[in-house]
């Protein structure tokens, strides 16, 4: 098979939740067990750290991974979902997995796994695990896919967990209260285990106290830490922070939200060097500033373009969007707003934040959980958004840029797979 009849072929014979959402939640740990015994438990042979939560494990996970990286460890990197090719969910230092992998996995190995039958997932996390241990990688952090304690990343036993934050995403799952989600994300707290909350609020701190009490692992609440002394954001990009134990930082992600991520980053970083990993504070820097060029990260108000200036973003909550529509009003610029969601989110909730004064440009991304451009319209109405809905991202994109004048700014998102559909689309 060639690498594109291969990834057609995960696609279509595993069941992919990106684009059929609930029909490819598989709930349990058989299916992975039986595929980690079977590639002989190849986790096992390199260190691990454990990063869950409702918004903000691809930033944490991304800017661990380069911060690791400059310190001259080996690292991996398994995160999700994929927004241009499915390699970037399996990175060593920053270079995805090849094409020839991919393709001889699949080949070798599909004997084995197509009487089980598993989700896309699943064999994609035994994909990683085993290349992650050919690869003889140091250590590999790992994005929990699905809330924590029934995800398939959930065998590991790393060196440290990591929680960044509990909202309302994925409910028919993971619970319809923020302490039933929260208690299904500290499934992935271990026996003895350092785990670090980026973010509580009264209902999930209890939740989180009580497992960690449980499984006797020291917790820490980034928050309470108080590591950032304050933060600013720069002209020409990124944020400036001032730390208490790691002096002057500047941050390559300028989203609102990054603020809080990198507090639960740099408690994450204290706990590793509690635990001897060698990181020195110009590792902190290197890593911060040059996340993206360093592991792929993209997508976190992301600047495409300047001249109109054009940012997307994978926020696709209201969690999320609590951040992104503060950060979008602050924009004083005429302001053209390309928009989808897809079927499971609170869509509502997310209307009801967005700037009414911008010019709206509804579409409707590739894959089958998409809302339809012309619902989303309709419902945007309701709450004084006003716009045109076009059917691809790729047309509302190129009629935004077609109206906008140069000082004008486009913001693109609502859904990771809006952003999917814009950067398989643009140069």
């Amino acid at each position: 098979m060639t690498y594109k009849e291969t990834i057609n072929y995960l696609f279509t014979s595993a069941p992919l939740f990106q684009n059929v959402g609930s029909d490819a939640y598989k709930e349990g740990l058989s299916n992975t067990h039986q595929l980690d015994k079977h590639f002989g438990h190849p986790h096992l042979h390199y260190k691990t750290i454990h990063v869950a939560g409702t918004n903000g494990k691809g930033s944490c996970s991304h800017t661990l991974a380069a911060i690791l990286q400059a310190s001259g460890l080996k690292v991996g990197l398994f995160t999700s979902p994929h927004l241009v090719d499915f390699r970037e969910r399996i990175r060593v230092n920053g270079k995805m997995v090849s094409e020839k992998y991919v393709i001889d996995f699949v080949e070798e190995h599909r004997s084995f796994f197509e009487p089980l039958h598993p989700s896309f997932f699943e064999l994609t996390t035994a994909m990683a695990f085993k290349y992650f241990a050919e690869q003889e990688v140091d250590v590999a952090v790992v994005e929990v896919g699905l809330g924590g304690r029934l995800d398939c990343t959930n065998i590991i036993t790393p060196e440290v967990c990591v929680i960044t934050n509990i909202s309302f995403d994925h409910v028919i799952f993971l619970g319809n209260t923020l302490a039933k989600i929260a208690g299904e994300k500290a499934g992935i707290i271990k026996q003895g285990v350092p785990v670090v909350v980026g973010e509580v609020v009264k209902e999930t701190k209890p939740v989180f106290e009580q497992k960690a009490q449980e499984m006797k692992a020291p917790i820490y609440f980034a928050e309470e830490e108080k590591e950032i002394v304050k933060h600013r954001f720069r002209k020409n990009g990124g944020i400036y922070y001032q730390t208490v134990k790691y002096g002057n930082i500047i941050g390559k992600l300028d989203g609102y939200c990054q603020q809080k991520n990198t507090n639960t980053i740099l408690c994450t970083v204290s706990r590793l060097k509690e635990l001897g990993f060698h990181i020195t504070d110009c590792n902190i820097r290197e890593g911060f500033a040059h996340v993206c060029e360093m592991t792929g990260l993209m997508g976190r108000w992301q600047t495409l373009k300047r001249n109109p200036r054009v940012v997307c973003d994978t926020g696709h909550n209201v969690g999320g969007f609590r951040w992104i529509s503060r950060q979008l009003n602050k924009v004083h610029a005429p302001m053209r707003i390309v928009f989808g969601m897809v079927n499971d989110k609170d869509i509502s909730g997310v209307l009801a934040m967005m700037p009414k004064r911008a010019t709206y440009y509804f579409c409707q991304a590739s894959v089958k959980r998409a809302l339809p451009h012309e619902e989303i319209k309709q419902k945007a109405a309701a709450y004084g958004l006003e716009g045109r809905s076009y059917p691809t991202v790729a047309q509302a994109y190129k009629a935004a840029l077609a109206d906008a004048q140069k000082e004008d700014f486009i913001y693109v998102g609502g859904s990771s797979f809006v952003v999917a559909d814009l950067l398989s689309t643009t140069d």
